[in-house]
């Protein structure tokens, strides 16, 4: 693993064959603590138990890489399997301390979960958007969500990732106008290792006609994070 991923603290518990433990920090702990943690992560002999401290989106990766690692090295992943799973109920939003603020994990155009909705105020890091991707054998092969199509939800978006009113209108006025002519909900989904977006957003007008509209040169997203957005109406 490279240095850079490395967190701020890693521990271990070995459950050895005979039921007794090997473990970083079982002088802090009593022998009933113990017990109980290997019980709640059902931990049999031969295992080895590991533990991560640091931001959230630092371990999970950490651990997950670290995962991959061992099973690659201890020959623990059948090559010759194909297992498909969905990932769903993505946050909507993730925090990023370089910009101090919220930003949207898939794109600002996400729906949320109506069950969320109410906590987009309180505790905004708890809203989950519907989202979905396609994983195959750990590796993403597509990916989309459900879109806004209600302009108060689209509008409050926007106020959460920092825009003003006034600047939101601006960039995405030709959205947001949209959204008084009705729009119904709408999904998306695209497979392919290249879904980076070029230089316009293209509405679909009508069935054989598209409307091309540049983007703007700032929408709030890095460069390297560009998007294409595709709105049907």
């Amino acid at each position: 693993m490279q240095r850079a991923a490395v967190p701020k603290g890693l521990a271990y518990l070995c459950i050895n064959e005979d039921g007794t433990y090997k473990s970083s920090f079982a002088k802090f702990m009593t022998e009933d603590e113990l017990n109980a943690l290997v019980a709640k992560m059902n931990g049999k002999p031969g295992d080895l138990l590991l533990f991560a401290a640091d931001k959230n989106k630092i371990v999970w990766n950490v651990l997950g890489a670290l995962r991959l690692q061992l099973g690659e090295e201890l020959g623990l992943i059948d090559e010759n399997k194909y297992n498909f799973l969905w990932v769903t109920e993505f946050p909507l939003l993730e925090w990023s301390d370089e910009e101090n603020r919220f930003m949207a994990m898939h794109h600002p155009f996400t729906m949320p979960m109506e069950e969320d909705w109410d906590k987009i105020d309180s505790d905004p890091g708890c809203v989950r958007a519907k989202a979905y991707d396609i994983v195959l054998n750990g590796t993403e092969l597509g990916g989309g969500s459900v879109r806004i199509h209600q302009d108060d939800i689209q509008e409050k978006m926007f106020e959460v990732l920092g825009f003003t009113k006034e600047r939101a209108h601006e960039q995405f006025g030709f959205l947001l106008d949209a959204f008084k002519y009705g729009v119904p909900p709408h999904a998306g989904l695209a497979y392919g290792g290249t879904r980076s977006i070029r230089d316009y957003a293209f509405p679909m007008v009508h069935a054989d006609s598209i409307r091309v509209l540049p983007l703007r040169r700032s929408c709030g997203m890095k460069r390297e994070r560009r998007y294409r957005f595709l709105f049907a109406f």
